[in-house]
């Protein structure tokens, strides 16, 4: 499907430093709805203490709700072969939600941009490219690419819009870099899961979760911070807030249990 002998160099896509992107800092911010955001948070911390496996699919969701987004999804690296690489669409939403599983080689992604730059990037994809590499998708007129990684596993978290230009803005950032970290996670967390089924031992499954459980306690204790200052500051939302609080706090202890599992010894994750 992709010809590697394409010059993609004047297709028109082009992929910048977020943080260095002048005309990005300097965007106004757009209204925020507290209840949203507040909700969002919710719905992860439910799923993550009740259906794991849908994880990945919620961030992107989430991610598109609270970023006004008209895409998102996650991209992972992996293997083409001996030497080469490529980056698979893990999970997709919204106008992009077709493309779930799609592989591009490294050198047609921004995502490779991303990663070896090591830094969110701001990026547009025009109809000339997409014609070019022979995908028929809606052209990407703002869009914000994020890195996450766990041990040598790397990949992206990204939100898409197709209408206007000038678009996302500095609190949609700060959102997409907090849902990295949970990427990650969830990454993580399927690859001790699919460990866990191949070596269906007791000693496995205790050092799984307490690997997990230690994964998660940072970015959760973050998440419990957030809303207990979103009550603070936005008392027409506190029905939310309680709400959240009590799927968090519920997360919480979840995480408490499993952190007193004795960590097994002689125990190493693939």
């Amino acid at each position: 499907m992709f010809d590697a002998t394409l010059d993609v160099s004047s297709s028109g896509m082009q992929v910048d430093d977020l943080r260095g992107d002048s005309e990005f800092q300097d965007r106004p911010l757009r209204p925020r709805e507290a209840a949203k955001e507040v909700s969002g948070l919710r719905r992860l911390a439910h799923v993550f203490a009740h259906s794991p496996e849908r994880i990945l699919q919620e961030l992107v969701e989430v991610s598109m709700d609270l970023c006004d987004a008209e895409s998102a999804g996650i991209t992972m690296e992996e293997p083409a072969g001996a030497t080469e690489m490529q980056f698979r669409w893990i999970v997709t939403a919204g106008k992009y939600s077709g493309f779930a599983g799609a592989v591009l080689p490294r050198f047609y992604s921004p995502c490779d941009t991303c990663l070896e730059r090591g830094n969110p990037q701001l990026f547009r994809v025009p109809k000339a490219y997409l014609d070019m590499i022979g995908v028929e998708a809606p052209p990407v007129t703002d869009g914000i690419l994020i890195p996450w990684a766990v041990n040598e596993t790397r990949g992206t978290i990204w939100v898409l819009t197709h209408k206007s230009y000038r678009h996302f803005d500095r609190e949609d950032y700060k959102v997409m870099e907090d849902l990295s970290d949970f990427a990650a996670i969830a990454v993580r967390h399927q690859a001790q899961q699919a460990l866990l089924m191949r070596q269906a031992s007791a000693t496995a499954a205790a050092e799984v979760a307490n690997s997990l459980a230690h994964e998660i306690n940072n970015p959760l204790q973050g998440l419990i911070q957030t809303v207990f200052l979103a009550e603070q500051e936005r008392p027409q939302a506190s029905n939310f807030t309680r709400q959240a609080m009590g799927e968090l706090l519920r997360l919480s202890e979840l995480v408490k249990k499993l952190l007193s599992i004795p960590k097994a010894r002689g125990f190493e994750a693939d």
